[in-house]
């Protein structure tokens, strides 16, 4: 049984930058409200791309906020924040593949998983944990469907 689930330090660190942005909104929010030091279009601008940083980087978390469990045969997908469960038999996976990106000396890799209902999921070695677990399931349970790899 292989759980795959998000590395609580990736959601610490975009905590705490999500903190910064808001505390930064507000304290922008203050000064437009008490002292006024700058033209009426820098507050405009700066709290419009404040806002939609915050916004964007919430979704992220809570799109990226599941739980899979890989074994028996089945994956299954957790999605809290839904409160949906779903069970996948491995002959319902139509294609898998492990993407791989260098950058900085670092490697970055990505398996994306298609399912006959027109769904997918996207693991990453940097975001979840037991990443390396996951593939060598796949590459055990459904080596039929798996597409090479890419190296970009």
């Amino acid at each position: 049984m292989v759980a795959i689930k998000p590395k609580i330090s990736t959601y610490i660190s975009l905590t705490l930058i999500l903190l910064v942005l808001l505390v930064g909104l507000i304290l922008l929010l203050r000064d437009f409200a008490y002292t006024g030091s700058f033209a009426l279009w820098f507050y405009l601008v700066a709290c419009s791309l404040i806002t939609l940083v915050l916004l964007m980087l919430l979704v992220k978390m809570m799109a990226g906020w599941r739980f899979i469990t890989a074994g028996k045969d089945h994956i299954i997908i957790k999605l809290p924040l839904k409160g949906m469960t779903k069970v996948y038999p491995i002959n319902e996976i139509l294609l898998w593949e492990e993407e791989v990106v260098v950058a900085n000396k670092k490697e970055f890799k990505q398996v994306t998983i298609a399912f006959t209902d027109k769904n997918s999921i996207s693991v990453s070695n940097h975001e979840h944990e037991s990443y390396t677990e996951l593939i060598n399931y796949l590459k055990k349970k459904a080596i039929k469907q798996m597409i090479k790899s890419k190296k970009a």
